[in-house]
Formats: C-alpha cells, structure tokens, sequence
C-alpha cells in the first residue's frame, strides 16, 4: 500500500518541483528580457507601449548610445578593471590558501577569521578609509587604486573558497609527484591547480562579477569621466537631462552580456565548484 501512495505521489511532486522551477526562472530571466525587448523598441513606441512583444524593432537606442556617448570608453575601463582585480585575486589567493594549508603558520586560524571578517563589511566602509588612503599616495581617480579597491573585497573570498579546496585535497598527490622526480612548484602546477579548477574558476567568476558590477567604489574613487566604469557611467547617463531611457537600457543589457556569456561557458565548473567548497570548506 505505502508502495503505491509513493507511486501516486510521484507524479505529482514532480509537476510542483518544475511549475516552481519554472516560475523561480521566468522571474529571474524577465527582467533581462524586459530590458533587451525595451531596448529594441523604436523611441515612438517605448513610451507608449507594454506589450511583450514589440511591434516595432530598432536599433537606434544602442547607435545612439555608442556614437553619443562614453559608453565604449566606459565599457574598456571596466573590462580593465575586472580582468586586472579576477587575475591578482587569483594569483594571491591560490598562494596564500596554499601556503596555510600546507605550512605550519603560528596564528594562521587568527589570519583566516581576520580576513572572513573583513569580508564581511560593507564596501562603503571600506571606501571612505581607502579614498583616504589613495588622496595621501596620489591614487585618486585611477584604474589601478580601483582595482586595488575590488580586490578587498574578492581577495578575502577567494582566499576562503580555495582554502577548503586545497584543505581536503590530499598531501599524498603532491608527495606521489615529488618522490617521481617533480619539484615542489612543478607538483603544485601538475597536481594541485588542475584538481582545484572548479574552485578557481568560482573565484575567478566571482571576482569579474564583484568588479564588473561595482558602484560603490566606482562613484568614490572614480572621478573623470574619461575613468569611469560602466556602472557609474550608465548612472551618470539616467542623471542627465536628455535622458532616454532606450539608450539606457540598451546600456544595461550591453553589461549583462559578458555575464552572460561567462556563466554559460563555465556554469558546470561554477556549480562544481560551489557545491565542493560547500562540502569540503
């Protein structure tokens, strides 16, 4: 009998579980659309129209934003800035974490909370101490004192995701290499970063993603319009008065594609690597 309710039961559990998926993704995805569908619109018909189609397509909305405007100097900036902060993250965290998991550090448990601590702070707390500190060395409006910005707060989270990869991988695997004739660096390249790819490729994601959507830092740090980020510029296009929302959206879409793509081609180490930090952290 029990067999049977579960049988009867089953069918139904998996209509719930994917009309929820289903809802959970056309909220998430709509806006997106929303966004892109809006840009498309011709100018007659954004402002007058709510359909979810629309009758009218044109690409006026991004000619306009990328011959009248600084979106294109904007959009070199930002990829800059997230290529630079992702690739010192990297580098700095996939040294550190090594260096506390595989070398007897007197304090290093006091390091590790210190830096989950200063993870946990705002960016705008931070942004006012290191605007102070980048006006004393001559650091204001650069791309470099912005990339040290974002690296306060991705640095910390790298170092905390590959500190549980290399945890519970095995000392045995590099031991193995060394014995057959490897140095220590050349078994930490053969053995240990291609095992950690999941977890380095969540921190490298996580890092474009923290600098590539920055605003805080952007706004205080960031004062030329010629230096700006794609954030900051889009919000100082809404605040002028020739605003038409059309190039705007078409803005806000132009910097969700990058995203997009990132996630689409390495969403299965991402997810991979999420779930083993999780488990292994």
């Amino acid at each position: 009998g029990l067999a049977v309710m579960k049988a009867r039961q089953s069918p139904l559990k998996k209509v719930v579980i994917y009309t929820i998926v289903i809802i959970i993704s056309i909220y998430s995805f709509f806006p997106i659309y929303w966004m892109f569908v809006s840009s498309i619109r011709s100018y007659s018909e954004l402002y007058r129209a709510t359909s979810l189609i629309p009758h009218s397509f044109s690409l006026n909305s991004y000619i306009n934003l990328l011959q009248h405007t600084k979106y294109l100097i904007n959009f070199k900036n930002s990829l800059f800035v997230a290529f630079s902060t992702t690739a010192i993250t990297l580098v700095c965290s996939i040294l550190m974490a090594y260096v506390f998991t595989r070398y007897q550090i007197r304090g290093k448990k006091y390091v590790l909370n210190a830096i989950l601590f200063a993870y946990m702070f705002p960016p705008m707390l931070i942004a006012v101490p290191l605007y102070y500190i980048f006006a004393n060395i001559g650091m204001i409006d650069s791309l470099w004192g912005l990339v040290i910005a974002h690296t306060t707060i991705t640095f910390p989270l790298g170092v905390w995701l590959l500190w549980g990869f290399f945890k519970a991988m095995p000392f045995e695997l590099e031991e193995a290499a060394m014995v057959d004739g490897a140095s220590r660096i050349k078994a930490f390249f053969l053995v240990v970063l291609p095992l950690s790819l999941p977890g380095l490729a969540t921190v490298a994601i996580f890092s474009f993603l923290l600098s590539w959507t920055d605003y805080t830092f952007g706004l205080i740090i960031i004062s030329s319009d010629i230096n700006k980020t794609l954030p900051v510029g889009l919000a100082t296009m809404v605040s002028a008065h020739d605003l038409n929302w059309g190039d705007v959206l078409a803005g806000a879409f132009l910097i969700s594609v990058p995203l997009l793509l990132m996630l689409t081609f390495v969403s299965k180490y991402f997810v991979k690597g999420l779930t083993a930090g999780a488990m292994k952290g």
